[in-house]
């Protein structure tokens, strides 16, 4: 194992988005994520749907539901904060959860 490989760690993010008055599709969004990851130095090793879903808690009456995704992805230590920064303004994001693997 060289030491480029020792540094880099396996994620798998979590993403609810919110399309509401928003033209941009699921397959859009994974495009967009996918290069935003691209430009942090990570990379994609699978990316998931996972449809709409109806939250257990609901914090606004007008929108009781989500589209939930689930990217999968190999970085550097501070990649996971890095993606948050990068999407932290982001409309359509509405949650992100990472996880190391």
């Amino acid at each position: 194992m060289t030491a480029i490989n020792a540094n880099i760690t396996s994620y798998r993010a979590t993403i609810i988005l919110d399309l509401r008055n928003v033209t941009e599709s699921v397959e859009d969004v994974f495009a967009r994520l996918k290069k935003t990851l691209a430009t942090i130095g990570a990379s994609v090793t699978h990316e998931e749907s996972l449809g709409q879903k109806n939250f257990v808690r609901i914090t606004d009456r007008k929108n009781p539901t989500g589209v939930y995704v689930q990217i999968a992805f190999d970085g550097p230590p501070d990649a996971p904060a890095a993606f948050r920064e990068k999407l932290r303004l982001d409309r359509t994001i509405k949650r992100i959860l990472i996880q190391s693997t």
